[in-house]
């Protein structure tokens, strides 16, 4: 899979889901519905049978051994076509970025063939199993075995298309962590920022912590410290010029690097040292 921008990486990993139902079924000759727009993704992993399914205009006869991902919001049909009726597992499922659903910023084919399907019927029967548990970890077992399917149906789907046109907001905060990670050693201003997006500063402080989680200053005080570990594991920087390097005072370098890690810029590269000694 090609290499992305790190702030995708960081921001699709905040998905939200949730799990409606998962179940295998061999469907019934009567198994059919027609031209509907779900509100939820539907997953089907084809085991046996024939049938149809259509997204858009486009129709499909899936065989054994495929794995289907048909997104929400986008209008649907399916049917049998013969007494040998699909035996299938399947999950419906909502996968949201803030009120973005996730398909529609992630582009993937409807179609992929696992390249472990054992594997996968694996995953799904565990998936089946959690969901109907009344185990306390259920659920986090549920979010688990979803965000595998998921990553794996992505990750198989060959190279990633980002549809930016369906949250503009999301290039312009692509720009400006891109900014940030090119001026780590200056000193950056909200209002510098806010002018790279385009936004209001006020209202460009609640985006990007919507986007990152942190405020503009602790996304950059962070940015610093991870580049401060690199420095202090791949050259032989002292701790002030590490400090220096980055635009900070060496106290406040080495006090904010210890509340980070919890070690001391020289703590932290001596730990390092004696886990991958030479």
């Amino acid at each position: 899979m090609e290499a992305v921008n790190p702030f995708w990486k960081q921001y699709i990993a905040k998905v939200q889901l949730d799990v409606s139902m998962a179940a295998y079924s061999k469907v019934s000759r009567a198994w059919q519905e027609h031209d509907f727009v779900p509100e939820f993704n539907k997953m089907y992993f084809v085991l046996e049978g024939e049938g149809y399914l259509k997204v858009g205009d486009r129709t499909y006869y899936p065989k054994p051994g495929e794995l289907y991902l048909l997104p929400a919001g986008e209008l649907q049909s399916y049917g049998t076509i013969s007494e040998d009726t699909f035996g299938k597992y399947w999950c419906h499922f909502t996968a949201l970025l803030g009120d973005l659903p996730l398909f529609r910023l992630i582009r993937v084919p409807i179609c992929i063939r696992p390249e472990l399907p054992e594997e996968m019927a694996d995953l799904f029967r565990q998936l089946i199993r959690y969901k109907s548990s009344n185990a306390l970890t259920a659920e986090l077992h549920v979010r688990s075995l979803l965000l595998s399917l998921i990553a794996q149906y992505v990750e198989q789907s060959g190279p990633v298309q980002m549809n930016l046109s369906a949250a503009p907001s999301h290039d312009k905060m692509g720009h400006v962590l891109s900014y940030i990670d090119n001026h780590l050693t200056t000193n950056m201003t909200v209002e510098e920022l806010a002018q790279i997006a385009h936004f209001h500063p006020n209202y460009f402080i609640r985006v990007f912590k919507h986007f990152t989680g942190l405020s503009p200053i602790q996304y950059i005080n962070r940015q610093r410290l991870e580049k401060a570990k690199d420095q202090l594991t791949l050259t032989e920087l002292s701790v002030a010029m590490v400090a220096e390097s980055l635009g900070m005072e060496p106290a406040y370098f080495s006090r904010m690097f210890k509340e980070h890690t919890g070690f001391s810029p020289r703590g932290y590269r001596d730990w390092v040292m004696r886990q991958n000694p030479i």
